[in-house]
């Protein structure tokens, strides 16, 4: 028990009964607890406020609250305690998912976020911040079976914690798990870094930097909940299929409150009807568009040449264009967005018919000045001089008509890369045009050069490194005024734009100054998994060095090498094997062949789900098939990978290739088998 020894019920003495006994009798005084808050909760009526906006206000954040207190009865309500010694006295507080009290207001669970908290992740014998205990629980179905013991002041604590190992390796529901009773003191540094600091996490597969940084909107969402609950967080993930998933993980969390979105939800200001070739989706996300767009919206704002009359009562009041011309010069240079300074012109020249009419023994007031604002003059003049905008025609003429590209790319791009973006054949008007995947971004930039856009309170980014600089450069206004969390591994960029500098991605994010953070302590990826997936590591990422697994138990590596008439049997035995054990199955495949497998399993009676693109499935299933562009940022307890060499294929350069092969084959947290007909890359087939 001592030391860090796990205590199952089943093999312990008497004292140890009574231990379990009176923690369980704990745990179960807090569900009755969680129970009463609920429904004190639900019983509150929101009809009784004083309007009918202020009643449906109240009664969404009802709606929050009863839901946020619902328990889950497949777990426990807390996974840990401490007893502390302090000079008020000794203390117990049992650390769980969100704080549970009494009907006096006391604690009976504390949440994981709260400041006492931090003590439960971060103590050690070296620094014990006043704990005197630790203990973590082992749960099976709700239920406490085990604990083990830390006594801090004592110099006793453990390397090697077996329920911290069991509850890793735990069997699993789904692509996606929370990590808050497995927390680790470098993870609990970044989750609980202040608001104002934007954090950029370089983690290598296994290391927990999705679930550190799902964990951190968390803890701000608690930390900064009057300042967030009015500016928000948004969490920016890979694909559709991975953000229904980590959708889950937050509201065990104890928060219900988090937007998600994907690069393509975030930016759709269309319909993408066309593909680049790969050498203009690169360029069209290159930063130097950004220059070239800024130009182009400008560049309409015409220059005063004729002077504006202004027709009012029987007088006729003229305003010189060499004071319009002053006047478009000031807005321009004030640094406001394109509409802004353009909605402010109109004010600019009523305000010289204004003195002029003082100075003709008038008393004009503000209604005045308004009325010649919106007059049917001013506002002509005003049309032809700066035209008002929408992003689409701004674009629609820059891919459509050489010479408006030309001077706005003049000294920017080359003459063969505006070739690159004009189109062969432009379509008729704005609204037939074919856009891309990548004019979302440049649509977006030009948005926010005519309004500006929306800053929020906190975004999390993830897989940043497979997002282009005009991409990075649209989540980051999203947080102008707010702060990021960054992560992603320069090893797992997949995409022909992927960054190979974090300080490059932040300067496009506009934060170069950031904090850096780089874990490589390998949890979740066994050692024979990631010794297997990081021999792909020179080839595609010289210089990064490989996770550095911590587990005890290495994991399982089988390859079965098969030929085309045994291959499809070969996959549905070794899907078959993998179902024996409790836990998730995923079956990465080339996109290809995904389809195809699936019928295959279908005909087999195999149940399954399918993870796609755009969607995953209602409900959770032990086997999913996913294809290979979209295994990132999941995990699977056993994993089988279908045919590396043509998941290498199915990318356009043989890096790219490699880097999505690394990350399929780091998928797994218990057991990897891979099938293949083709021979694998030479330094997979080392033995």
């Amino acid at each position: 028990m001592k030391g860090g020894s796990a205590v199952p019920a089943s093999s312990a003495d008497t004292s140890t009964t009574d231990v379990l006994a009176r923690e369980q009798a704990h745990l179960d005084h807090a569900r009755d607890q969680l129970r009463r808050m609920r429904e004190q909760a639900d019983r509150l009526d929101a009809s009784k406020a004083s309007d009918t906006y202020s009643s449906e206000l109240l009664g969404l954040v009802l709606a929050r609250r009863v839901a946020s207190l619902q328990d889950d009865p497949r777990t426990t309500l807390f996974f840990g305690r401490i007893d502390t010694r302090t000079a008020h006295g000794d203390e117990t507080f049992h650390v769980g998912r969100r704080h549970v009290s009494d009907d006096r207001g006391d604690p009976v669970v504390v949440d994981w976020r709260a400041p006492i908290s931090t003590a439960f992740y971060r103590a050690s014998p070296t620094e014990p911040m006043g704990v005197e205990l630790r203990r973590r629980f082992g749960v099976d179905r709700g239920r406490l079976t085990a604990y083990e013991d830390e006594r801090l002041t004592q110099g006793k604590a453990t390397d090697h914690s077996a329920i911290l190992a069991a509850e890793i390796e735990r069997p699993r529901s789904g692509p996606m798990r929370d990590i808050v009773s497995t927390i680790q003191p470098e993870q609990d540094e970044i989750v609980r870094s202040d608001l104002t600091t934007s954090i950029c996490v370089q983690g290598a597969p296994g290391t927990g930097k999705t679930a550190v940084g799902l964990h951190r909107a968390a803890w701000l969402l608690y930390s900064f909940r009057s300042q967030l609950d009015r500016s928000g967080v948004l969490v920016v993930g890979p694909n559709r299929a991975f953000l229904d998933h980590i959708g889950a993980v937050l509201p065990s969390l104890g928060e219900v409150r988090v937007q998600h979105a994907t690069i393509d939800t975030l930016l759709a200001h269309g319909r993408v009807r066309a593909e680049d070739p790969t050498a203009t989706a690169v360029l069209k996300g290159d930063a130097r568009l950004a220059e070239v767009l800024n130009r182009a919206v400008w560049s309409r704002v015409g220059r005063a040449e004729d002077t504006l009359v202004v027709p009012r009562g029987v007088r006729k009041w003229r305003v010189p264009a060499y004071d319009i011309r002053d006047d478009v010069e000031a807005l321009v240079a004030r640094g406001v967005r394109y509409s802004a300074a353009r909605d402010l012109l109109p004010q600019r020249l009523a305000h010289h018919v204004l003195l002029q009419m003082e100075r003709s023994g008038d008393s004009p007031d503000d209604r005045v000045q308004d009325t010649v604002a919106r007059s049917a003059p001013v506002t002509a003049y005003v049309k032809a001089l700066w035209p008002a905008l929408d992003p689409a025609a701004v674009l629609f003429r820059l891919f459509s008509d050489a010479d408006a590209l030309a001077e706005a790319a003049d000294g920017i791009l080359t003459a063969e890369e505006q070739r690159m973006l004009l189109w062969d054949s432009p379509a008729r008007t704005k609204g037939a045009a074919r856009w891309t995947r990548a004019d979302m971004a440049l649509l977006d930039e030009v948005a926010d050069l005519l309004d500006r856009t929306p800053s929020l309170g906190h975004v999390v980014l993830d897989e940043a490194q497979d997002l282009s600089p005009m991409q990075l450069r649209a989540v980051g206004r999203r947080a102008s005024t707010g702060s990021l969390t960054v992560l992603g591994d320069i090893a797992q960029g997949t995409t022909p734009w992927a960054t190979e500098s974090w300080e490059d991605a932040m300067g496009h994010l506009g934060r170069p100054a950031h904090e850096l953070v780089v874990l490589d302590r390998g949890f979740r990826v066994p050692g024979l998994v990631i010794e297997f997936a990081a021999r792909l590591l020179p080839a595609m990422a010289p210089g990064l060095g490989a996770p550095k697994a911590v587990r005890d138990n290495p994991g399982r590596l089988t390859i079965v090498p098969t030929d085309d008439d045994a291959h499809a049997a070969a996959v549905l035995e070794a899907v078959r094997g993998a179902t024996t054990e409790p836990g998730s199955v995923g079956i990465i495949a080339p996109d290809a062949e995904v389809a195809a497998l699936s019928a295959a399993l279908g005909a087999a009676g195999i149940p399954h789900g399918r993870l796609d693109a755009d969607h995953g499935d209602d409900e959770d299933r032990q086997v999913e098939i996913v294809p290979a562009s979209i295994a990132k940022g999941l995990e699977f307890d056993r994993v089988v990978v279908v045919e590396p060499a043509a998941i290498i294929d199915a990318e356009p350069d043989a890096r790219t290739g490699l880097r999505r092969l690394y990350v399929v084959l780091t998928r797994a947290v218990t057991e990897l088998t891979v099938v293949h007909t083709r021979p694998l890359p030479d330094v997979l087939a080392v033995a």
